[in-house]
């Protein structure tokens, strides 16, 4: 039989071990400073198809970006499905990301995702693209309208003084309001050369998705259509401007016609300098990726006033009939006499650009590579 003694000495054991930490129990509480849970930051890219800027340039400046400001980037790209653009909405819904970044693939894609969001209480950034009628807080893009102009003041350069020059218009897709922009900057300045016959529109054309190999095949019917006859085209992006260049030269008239573009990609650019597309229009991807970044730290961080006094910009939605709070960047007009700027300022390397028949237009360019 245990004495009182014994007892308040085996009570006192007790206390001692659960005061040491307690190593004796599975249940015991840690010592050591325990490790804080970083924000999220969740981000849906589009594809991988329509430019190839998505996954070579957004997703490392975004990642690295977030990264150094400690917040855990979530980053994953839907490749063009809206199933999958719904999908990964879910996963980071269900993560609790702090802030929701999207670029849509469409109007009721970039809805249902912003009303997820909002239910779960999760700000949206709607990246490089706008969703109409959503309900989005904030935009992070480019003056698309600006970028309109600057292909059409591009494409005047282009023909010069060419009385009547039949131009073929190959848009992007119409579910893009970026595309629309684009559009409405291009006839701010061209529409009253074709009111007054100085240019003819033959058509304009948008494509579906912004489907390069649709765009193709857009622009061969149309000019087939009139009797192969075009004096310049407005082709949206780079990538349609490729598949334009394509088809003029199976015509043997790549170079002969003038070709706009957009993106600056590497691909437009060795074309710009071949004579084959007549300009592009750069729209620093770094730039839109910090302003994106640097929006949603605020936000993750809970630093409301801060996040507004970034987007000090308005973007208007027609369909929602507001205006949402906008980060809006500046573009600027390459030419074949400047794509040198571009490699002068680390936007793209010159061993990329100048690589094969390239290399001895870079030469005549002062463009040094190796």
């Amino acid at each position: 039989m245990r004495t009182p003694l014994g007892m308040l000495v085996a009570g006192c054991l007790v206390l001692m071990l659960a005061a040491c930490g307690g190593r004796a129990g599975q249940g015991a509480a840690p010592t050591g400073p325990t490790k804080a849970v970083k924000p999220i930051v969740g981000v849906v890219l589009p594809d991988r198809t329509t430019s190839a800027r998505w996954e070579e340039q957004d997703r490392p400046l975004l990642s690295s970006a977030l990264n150094y400001a400690d917040i855990e980037p979530f980053i994953m790209n839907a490749e063009g499905d809206e199933t999958k653009f719904a999908s990964i909405v879910d996963q980071m819904v269900e993560r609790k990301v702090k802030v929701l970044m999207i670029t849509p693939l469409s109007k009721e894609g970039g809805l249902s995702a912003q009303r997820k969001a909002k239910a779960a209480g999760i700000p949206v950034i709607d990246y490089d693209r706008v969703t109409l009628g959503g309900e989005a807080e904030y935009h992070v893009g480019f003056d698309s309208v600006n970028v309109g102009q600057l292909q059409a003041d591009g494409l005047l350069q282009c023909l010069g003084n060419k009385p009547g020059a039949q131009i073929i218009e190959i848009e992007g897709a119409p579910s893009d309001h970026n595309a629309t922009l684009f559009s409405q900057g291009q006839r701010a300045k061209l529409g009253a050369k074709y009111d007054s016959g100085v240019l003819k529109l033959v058509k304009s054309q948008p494509v579906e998705d912004w489907d390069n190999v649709l765009g193709g095949q857009l622009f061969e019917q149309i000019l087939n259509a009139n009797g192969g006859k075009v004096d310049g085209v407005v082709a949206a992006n780079d990538g349609l401007a490729g598949a334009v260049i394509d088809v003029l030269r199976r015509k043997g008239m790549a170079g002969k016609v003038p070709v706009t573009g957009q993106d600056a990609t590497v691909d437009g650019l060795r074309a710009v300098l071949r004579g084959d597309q007549c300009m592009t229009v750069d729209k620093p991807v770094r730039d839109e990726a910090e302003a994106a970044a640097r929006l949603a730290i605020a936000i993750a961080r809970g630093d409301t006033d801060g996040a507004d006094d970034l987007a000090t910009g308005n973007m208007r939605d027609p369909v929602a009939k507001r205006d949402i709070k906008a980060v809006l960047l500046g573009a600027t007009l390459i030419t074949k006499n400047t794509v040198r700027t571009l490699v002068t300022s680390g936007v793209v390397k010159p061993a990329v650009l100048c690589a094969g028949d390239v290399a001895p237009i870079c030469t005549e360019q002062n463009i040094v590579f190796g």
